[in-house]
């Protein structure tokens, strides 16, 4: 029997990139996205593809009564679902506090925070009655330090660390791991959506970097769920090779080599 993983914000990014590796791997695939066209058409690609079980789930992880009613169905299409990646989140807008748009500050909070929330709710207690599972939530170096501008989202992201350490606490005598991955800059569309769509602005972010990819974060997240049973990678930060943390990082003409 295949294991199960479940992964929300998987129509790009991240998400998609961890998706398309667990397929690979041959787990079965629940995946969990917004929008329902790249949703269906990551679904077909990855039955066609890797021949595994694929259930696509369309909700916005904002929406407690939608998760609900998506993941109560579950039970009777799935016996177990092995690993959680909560995955989905974003940043909106890069402002000092005093200027913030408030707007922007409720859909990070509703999505990095409450979102992770409602989806763990309905997941943890399967797992809890199956005496096993792994919860691997994806955080940020903007959770570890603060940076100018970053304010609510970097909040939110401090927020994920803590309640990842406190998962951990309250599911330990279940068998249940919960692992915190905090990627640095990565290209995705993470820029894009934090810039309204300013593509040229986007682009900047990363100009000169040799980025992270989607596929170096999902490399990290196979590699903590496939570890033995008795193992468990509590938190987990990595970033590209001229970053130092989310304060500080250089071009790549800026390296020293020889």
């Amino acid at each position: 029997m295949n294991k199960t993983i479940f992964v929300t914000g998987a129509t790009s990014g991240f998400g998609k990139a961890i998706a398309i590796l667990f397929a690979q791997k041959g787990f079965d695939i629940i995946i969990n996205g917004r929008r329902n066209e790249r949703l269906e058409a990551l679904k077909s690609e990855l039955e066609q593809q890797y021949k595994v079980k694929v259930i696509a789930l369309c909700f916005d992880v904002r929406d407690k009564q939608a998760a609900e009613a998506a993941i109560s169905g579950l039970k009777t299409q799935v016996d177990k679902i092995d690993i959680l990646v909560n995955n989905a989140g974003l940043a909106a807008g890069l402002a000092t506090i005093d200027e913030g748009d408030t707007d922007n500050w409720d859909r990070m909070i509703d999505t990095n925070i409450k979102g992770l929330l409602y989806v763990t709710r309905q997941i943890a207690p399967m797992m809890r009655e199956q005496c096993s599972g792994h919860i691997i939530n994806i955080g940020s170096t903007a959770g570890k330090l603060a940076y100018r501008n970053g304010n609510v989202y970097c909040a939110t992201k401090f927020a994920v660390d803590a309640l990842s350490q406190s998962m951990r606490i309250d599911l330990l005598p279940y068998g249940i791991k919960v692992t915190s991955i905090n990627p640095g800059m990565a290209e995705t569309e993470f820029s894009l959506v934090r810039f309204g769509g300013d593509e040229d602005r986007a682009n900047k972010m990363y100009e000169g970097v040799n980025a992270l990819k989607a596929e170096d974060i999902a490399d990290a997240v196979y590699y903590c769920a496939s570890l033995p049973a008795h193992v468990c990678i509590n938190d987990l930060t990595l970033t590209c090779l001229t970053q130092a943390n989310g304060f500080y990082s250089i071009k790549e003409s800026e390296r020293i080599t020889k």
